[in-house]
């Protein structure tokens, strides 16, 4: 068959934007020969606009509804994107219902997203500047003295930010000119080296050179330096390692590189690596090694196993063992963690084993770490062997996966709530698995039901370690009534005489606590002692906490902060108390109950820099820490070996929590916070605060009894129609006008209804009913076992479609999350 002219050939391309459909451009055909799927081009988008496209399908069919347009430049030589990555994303996309354009944003590093900036000209033929304004003839005058500005430069000029209707008139009047430029955020991390040049490579060069320079004392010594570390390292010598060791000044180098003497060059390094391994991997004890056997038995004809061992019991010991098997197969190995905190120490314990094949990838890394992660795992490097990373690193591109380990996948973390796409990282992971062929190993103390339930009906396979390492007991775990304490008087502010008692023991025998409370910030709520008005958020309909640290009340949700006032706004009475308490104030109450000791906390506020985590783990490790508050974040696998008492400040919070999971959380919060006790040699004590201690769940906390709590979960969700034997899909409309909202989640619910019938709970408004000033409504589908999925998520699309083209409803946000919980 003869090819068609080059004027025919089309692209489709992925953009990232939310629209679930591809675009069309046109390219010549050299261009259709070089391009292939999974390259990156530049294409103009809307009148002015130019950004990052993928290339999804190259083919010589126009598009009837419009006009192509022509691509404006290729970015890449080879393809970024793979074929199984593109696999994997259109299975999430179909799956989770979003579109390609979601995905592709949330699956590439910022860096490769490039976007055009606009670009402000002096437009040479304008002659008249008596027609402008003051702002005008600045902006005129500004591009007088430079050849052209960017918005952002303008808006600083202006000190305004929304310039674009000054500049809108200025391109009427043709003073200026607009274009579109590209630009590169990303740039590698070049490090200086210095080197002889070759005419002195000689040795009767040199001795003439070491000569020409004895008046030239200090370059004399520079050069001397460097022929000693040439001698005794026989590598590249960087510059900035010829300065120390020469204790001279860069003016000298400078001054023999001006002299051809010395020359400088530089070469492109990772900015984040993790040196060389330097020990063996340990060995397993008799517990360790059957359940690495019955895992790899497991894995012959299953494709997911589950690991159910208790805390402390060597899981990560097993990890290691199997991360080994799949590195001499040549295989490369993703391991998933739910919290950054946990990469920290993980690195730390694996950096031993296998230094130099770990590469880390989370959003606590810079953009331009993150691009560097993504372009070795592309290039299949020997430091991408193992990946640690939180659940963005499923997107990276792998291309010899052997096996996925998802630890404590109970974790909440690992799911995607907003935006786009809302993905739940495990089971994500078991697909990508699935792909590459590659096995998943599912790893926890406390596993989520519906995983159990997988593993319990031969779906998954189950192995257990029940055995904590060295022998060590399960922590002794004590409920203490609080109700009864604050009745006999034996609270001292949050504190029961139990645990202070416990406490202080703690530290008598030098050994560390940790203190849990799920609630950051000083306290939740601050109120009028006269009229019971407590200041809440301007854009949210919440309370605003208060931070005594920084003197200020602070939205969690939208992050509005205002400093804490001095009277009440309602009445003026400067009678202020506070409700409730959160880890500030527990912080603050021990270091006036224990003057002597260290207090440390670990929450959202503590650890917001880049190694915010390392510092305080770091010091909790070394000891500089005697005990430390903190939320969820030290529950969720830390291993501490000094760590003798942990103590729960109130378990009621989470119990009442209006959520069918409640329960089920409670228990895996308690139990994996109570496993971070007694993990070394001596058995630890955990301490439990509550109004209610014959609760049944914490009952089945207090005896570690998972199988009891399982089993009674299971039989709830059973007769309530929820996971695992009912999948829910939750669907969240969002509008600034509360009218509009109602009648919207309204027509949408009967629309749905008239479908699912009984399976359809809602329109509701959630706890927090308003947030960054738009209104929400929840409305959840059950979907029963033997209803088709496929079906539903049809039927769903086609009421969106019609709710969308419904004019009154078109500001509407609509969001669909599958399995949302």
């Amino acid at each position: 068959m003869s090819l068609l002219p080059f004027e025919n050939y089309f692209i489709n391309v992925i953009l990232p934007i939310p629209l679930q459909r591809l675009f069309t451009y046109r390219i010549t055909e050299a261009e259709s020969k070089f391009l292939k799927k999974g390259m990156r081009i530049a294409v103009p988008f809307g009148k002015k606009k130019i950004c990052t496209a993928l290339v999804y399908k190259i083919h010589q069919q126009e598009p009837n509804a419009y006009e192509a347009k022509s691509i404006h430049q290729i970015l890449d030589d080879t393809p970024v994107v793979t074929e199984l990555q593109l696999k994997h994303w259109e299975w999430i996309s179909e799956y989770y219902m979003c579109s390609l354009g979601d995905v592709f944003r949330a699956a590439l590093p910022s860096a490769f997203l490039l976007e055009s900036e606009t670009i402000v000209l002096k437009n040479p033929k304008f002659e008249d500047d008596s027609v402008l304004t003051d702002s005008e003839f600045l902006i005129y005058e500004a591009l007088s003295q430079q050849s052209q500005l960017s918005v952002l430069e303008i808006s600083s000029i202006l000190s305004k930010k929304n310039i674009f209707p000054l500049l809108k008139t200025m391109l009427a009047k043709q003073a200026i000119l607009l274009k579109e430029e590209i630009y590169e955020s990303y740039t590698p991390k070049l490090v200086k080296y210095i080197k002889l040049n070759e005419k002195h490579s000689g040795d009767k060069a040199l001795i003439e050179l070491l000569g020409s320079l004895q008046r030239a004392k200090q370059q004399h010594k520079a050069l001397l330096t460097y022929f000693s570390l040439d001698a005794q390292t026989r590598k590249p010598i960087k510059a900035k390692d010829l300065l120390e060791k020469s204790a001279v000044s860069i003016a000298v180098l400078k001054g023999l590189v001006d002299k051809e003497i010395l020359e400088f060059y530089h070469i492109q390094e990772d900015r984040v690596s993790f040196g060389v391994a330097g020990g063996q991997l340990k060995e397993l004890n008799q517990f360790q090694q059957v359940a690495f056997e019955e895992i790899e038995a497991s894995f012959v004809d299953k494709a997911v196993t589950l690991l159910h061992g208790v805390t402390s019991s060597g899981k990560t010991e097993v990890y290691a063992k199997l991360i080994q098997k799949q590195i001499d197969q040549g295989k490369q190995v993703l391991f998933l963690l739910p919290e950054i905190a946990l990469t920290t120490q993980l690195i730390d314990r694996l950096k031993k084993y296998f230094g130099g094949e770990i590469s880390v990838f989370h959003s606590k890394y810079s953009m331009n770490e993150r691009v560097e992660v993504y372009n070795n795992v592309l290039e299949s490097k020997k430091n991408t062997q193992i990946v640690l990373g939180a659940r963005s690193s499923l997107f990276l591109p792998f291309s010899n996966l052997g096996l996925i380990i998802v630890d404590e996948e109970h974790e909440t973390s690992y799911k995607q709530f907003d935006p786009s796409p809302r993905y739940q990282a495990r089971d994500t992971a078991v697909l990508l698995a699935y792909l590459h062929q590659a096995k998943t190993l599912l790893g926890s103390a406390t596993p989520s039901l519906e995983s159990y339930y997988n593993a319990t009906n031969n779906k998954y396979g189950l192995v257990k370690l029940t055995k904590r390492f060295g022998e060590v007991q399960l922590p002794k775990i004590e409920l203490v009534d609080i109700k009864e304490k604050h009745r006999k008087k034996r609270m001292t502010s949050h504190f029961s005489d139990r645990l202070l008692e416990e406490i202080q023991e703690s530290i008598d025998n030098k050994e560390q606590v940790i203190l849990f409370q799920n609630r950051r910030g000083f306290s939740p709520i601050v109120e009028c002692e006269t009229c019971a008005v407590a200041p809440g958020c301007p854009n949210c309909d919440v309370s605003l906490t208060f931070h005594k640290y920084r003197k200020e009340l602070r939205c969690h949700y939208c992050n509005y902060r205002q400093s804490m006032p001095l009277n009440c706004a309602a009445c003026g009475s400067t009678k202020l108390t506070t409700i409730g308490f959160g880890t500030e104030q527990i912080e603050m109450e021990l270091n006036e109950l224990f003057p002597d000791v260290n207090v440390g906390r670990m929450d959202l506020d503590t650890t917001r820099g880049k190694y915010g985590y390392q510092k305080i783990i770091g010091s909790f490790q070394s000891q500089e820490i005697d005990i430390l508050v903190g939320t969820q974040m030290l529950s969720k696998g830390l291993d501490f070996g000094k760590v003798s008492l942990v103590g729960v400040m109130n378990a009621d919070n989470m119990l009442n929590f209006p959520d069918f999971r409640a329960h089920e959380r409670t228990f895996q919060m308690m139990v994996q916070v109570a496993g971070r006790s007694g993990r070394s040699k001596k058995r630890g004590k955990v301490i439990i605060q509550t109004f209610n201690p014959y609760h049944q769940i914490l009952q089945q906390v207090s005896s570690n009894d998972y199988e009891g709590m399982y089993k009674e979960q299971l039989e709830d969700r059973w007769q309530f129609h929820y996971p695992p034997f009912y999948r829910i899909l939750k669907i969240t409309l969002r509008h600034r006008d509360l009218m509009t909202l109602d009648s919207a989640s309204e027509w949408f619910g009967k629309s749905l209804t008239n479908a699912f019938k009984d399976n359809v709970l809602g329109p509701t408004a959630p706890s927090v009913s308003r947030v960054r000033n738009l209104y929400i409504k929840h409305i959840t589908v059950k979907i029963p076992p033997k209803q088709s999925l496929k079906a539903t998520k049809q039927h769903i699309v086609k009421i969106q479609n019609t709710f969308t083209a419904i004019g009154a409803y078109r500001g509407v946000r609509l969001g669909i999350d599958i399995d949302a919980y």
